[in-house]
């Protein structure tokens, strides 16, 4: 009856400590990875990271193998967002936890092998409790954002510790039959996976880095967008000075002409200043200050070239989309139908964007000059400098829970924007 009621406290303190882990190990991951909309999917989520660091994983064990590509399937099946993002963070994610498992598996039993169940049962949650508490102030409140190409990096580098934990595993399967073999593989563990654990931190942390550097380079890119319209703000105020200073010469040279009978004279005359750009007047095109930079920026390089633009935007002056983001979604749609428009035999862009009834809309449809490249995206030479394209765009439509469609059709293309602003909104649509 005492070794049921032992083997009874066992397991219950087995599944506590497997919770335990899952736990903080659901609070690291989270700031890198978004589960798909539902309960169902964190919960997976979770049970994948709980049940993962409860693996019994020993040098020499083919159980990483069996236990690999379960991992992989429940990570992506859970989660969503950008492929190459998620199969990096599933990567380090794994790495981090089987070379923890694989450590305490392998060596503790050396160290006591009396208590070795108790030992690596309750080490797994004392390893990564301590090191989310470490790393919680530093963890964004929303999962990071990173264009495609740092992604690719990223999981280049994820590459690294996973080979090196396959390495020391998986290749020294039959270590048992020779001292030698098994004293090579236990002395190679003992190096190398605490090298994959400390690079999976640092790779973790190359993601912050990265991420902060992401939202410093949009930041400056809507800095640049706002110094832009301010400065055309300024120069129509320095036109406006100027045309009421000249005014009383203005009138005087009309009367003049008045005076002779040059009625046609004066007309004209009177029409050279009607067409002064000083009595244009301000360009508005919204009431959101960040929305309304953008838009006045790419309308003004749209006249430059000599695009026919066609704009009727009724976005209010509060919307809960963030300004990096909106300006990313209007400067990267603009950006792209202008170089769209490049060859066209006539040059049109078309833009419709309103907030109504809880949902942001965005069409952006322009006339075509060329093939559009197959992933849509940008074929400007240097691609870091103009946005990051409709991967990019999808991305952000997909974290608002909304949608992004776009395509060639009859010689135009079109970009179709859906974002809900509230949590009990309808269908995104057209």
């Amino acid at each position: 009856m005492r070794d049921v009621l032992w083997q009874t406290w066992l397991n219950c303190g087995y599944f506590l400590t497997v919770a335990a882990s899952g736990f903080f190990l659901y609070k690291l991951c989270a700031p890198f990875v978004r589960p798909r909309k539902g309960r169902f999917w964190k919960v997976l989520l979770f049970l994948l990271l709980a049940g993962s660091s409860g693996m019994v994983i020993w040098i020499g064990d083919p159980n990483l193998l069996y236990t690999l590509p379960v991992f992989f399937a429940l990570f992506f099946l859970s989660t969503r967002g950008d492929r190459v993002g998620r199969l990096a963070v599933c990567i380090i994610f794994f790495c981090l936890e089987m070379s923890v498992c694989a450590f305490l598996d392998s060596y503790v039993e050396r160290i006591n092998d009396l208590f070795y169940d108790m030992l690596v049962r309750l080490a797994r949650p004392l390893v990564f409790g301590p090191l989310w508490l470490l790393l919680r102030r530093r963890l964004p409140r929303e999962p990071v954002v990173l264009s495609r190409r740092l992604w690719k990096l990223v999981l280049g580098l994820a590459a690294m510790p996973l080979c090196a934990l396959v390495a020391v595993v998986l290749l020294t399967f039959r270590r048992y039959e020779s001292a030698e073999v098994y004293a090579v593989a236990m002395n190679q563990g003992m190096v190398v996976l605490p090298f994959v654990f400390l690079t999976s931190l640092v790779l973790l942390f190359a993601i912050l880095i990265l991420a902060d550097h992401e939202r410093l380079e949009q930041a400056e890119r809507l800095t640049g967008l706002r110094e832009v319209y301010y400065q055309g703000l300024r120069q129509q105020e320095t036109q406006v000075r100027r045309l009421r200073h000249d005014l009383r010469n203005h009138l005087t040279a009309v009367r003049g002409l008045l005076e002779q009978g040059d009625e046609q004279g004066a007309i004209g005359y009177l029409d050279q200043i009607a067409g002064s750009p000083a009595l244009r007047g301000t360009r508005r095109l919204c009431e959101n200050e960040a929305a309304n930079a953008v838009l006045t920026a790419k309308a003004e390089a749209m006249e430059r070239e000599g695009v026919a633009a066609d704009f009727a935007v009724s976005l209010p002056r509060d919307l809960p989309v963030a300004d990096m983001d909106l300006c990313a979604l209007l400067g990267n749609a603009l950006d792209n139908a202008l170089e769209g428009t490049r060859d066209a035999g006539e040059r049109r862009i078309t833009v419709r964007c309103k907030a109504d009834k809880g949902l942001f809309m965005l069409r952006v449809e322009n006339t075509l000059g060329g093939a559009v490249q197959p992933d849509l995206a940008t074929t400007k030479a240097d691609k870091a400098a103009h946005g990051f394209g409709i991967p990019g765009m999808r991305e952000i439509a997909e974290r608002y829970g909304g949608t992004l469609d776009a395509g060639a059709r009859e010689g135009a293309f079109e970009l179709v924007v859906c974002l809900p602003l509230t949590g009990q909104s309808g269908k995104c649509g057209r």
